[in-house]
């Protein structure tokens, strides 16, 4: 009982946590000379870029799969492509502070059932190119990048999976190629369109900046998850940034996200959503019910997505904001059952 008290008000404990870390951390960025960075010459003009070291990547827990690169509008964007060639494609798009780490236990359940499943990093993550400057980041541009990312693939007959940020991108991506995706499966995201933001949001971004200028991932990660992150696994999480002169992207994705109406993005996820009130293809919701900051918005699908009607949408229990963490598992049931009955 304990426990689930503590998951249900975490967000007043995170409040408390951020602020006491304000006056016990110590800045990496002050510690930290500024990296060698390049120039990457893109549409958006030249954007001045920096990539991680690989050996950050070396022997991270439950973590070997071989990494793909491709460049996407002159950014260098890495993969996880496991399984079949011929299988069933499976797109698992990550959100902030995550990366392709998020999705181990999935794919290799996903990949063993027979599914090819490919896990992009978006730029800014992972082990793609991370941008110096959080200017450099908005959320037309990620998702140009994450479409030109699908279209570069050539992949089709896709079933998208979709968490966090990956729902904020993924599913525009999905609305502007529907032709492309057979089916959806959305897990703590939505799509903000200036007036749907929940409270969970709203207290989550307050807690976070509590904490200062830069995205404390660690501390996100377990609270975000209903069950204790070992160590290594939090390790896993913070690798990809050295310091902070990497984490533009998880220090600005709070802020893109279009909370009013005259916010970018704003109106054209109102079109968006045009698209998924006629959307026919089958969509299903499977939700944390541990999740305090976005886990009340598969209601809103449900109701105005014709595609969700009569799907056997879940709130499982222990499921915190980053259900594949807690619940591998039967996530990955949960979409392998959607795949076959669809």
């Amino acid at each position: 009982m304990f426990a689930i008290f503590i998951k249900k008000h975490r967000f007043i404990l995170f409040s408390f946590i951020a602020l006491l870390s304000v006056f016990v951390s110590t800045p990496t960025l002050a510690m930290a000379q500024k990296p060698q960075t390049f120039d990457s010459n893109t549409k958006y003009g030249t954007l001045e870029t920096l990539r991680t070291p690989g050996h950050r990547f070396d022997n991270l827990q439950g973590y070997s799969f071989r990494p793909n690169y491709i460049t996407i509008d002159g950014l260098r964007m890495h993969y996880i492509d496991e399984g079949p060639e011929n299988g069933q494609v499976i797109l698992l798009l990550h959100g902030e502070p995550t990366w392709a780490y998020l999705y181990r236990h999935m794919i290799t359940q996903l990949a063993d059932k027979g599914y090819r499943v490919i896990v992009p990093d978006l730029i800014g993550f992972g082990r793609s190119d991370k941008l110096l400057h959080t200017s450099d980041h908005t959320y037309a541009r990620h998702v140009d990048w994450v479409k030109e990312f699908v279209v570069s693939m050539e992949l089709e007959n896709i079933t998208l999976f979709v968490q966090d940020w990956g729902a904020y991108i993924g599913l525009v991506v999905a609305a502007e190629a529907e032709e492309r995706f057979d089916r959806i499966l959305l897990s703590n995201g939505g799509l903000p369109n200036g007036e749907n933001t929940p409270l969970g949001f709203h207290l989550f971004r307050l807690s976070v900046s509590l904490v200062g200028e830069h995205f404390p991932i660690k501390l996100a990660m377990q609270l975000g998850t209903f069950f204790p992150l070992s160590l290594k696994e939090k390790w896993a999480y913070v690798a990809p940034f050295p310091n902070t002169y990497y984490t533009a992207g998880p220090d600005i994705f709070d802020d893109l996200v279009p909370t009013s109406p005259d916010m970018p993005g704003a109106a054209k996820n109102k079109e968006v959503w045009k698209t998924f009130e006629n959307w026919q293809k089958p969509f299903l919701t499977v939700f944390g019910d541990a999740d305090f900051v976005l886990g009340t918005l598969d209601k809103e699908f449900q109701e105005r997505v014709p595609g969700a009607q009569g799907q056997p949408h879940r709130r499982l229990k222990f499921g915190g904001h980053f259900i594949q963490e807690d619940l591998p598992h039967i996530l990955s049931d949960e979409l392998d059952k959607f795949i076959q009955n669809n």
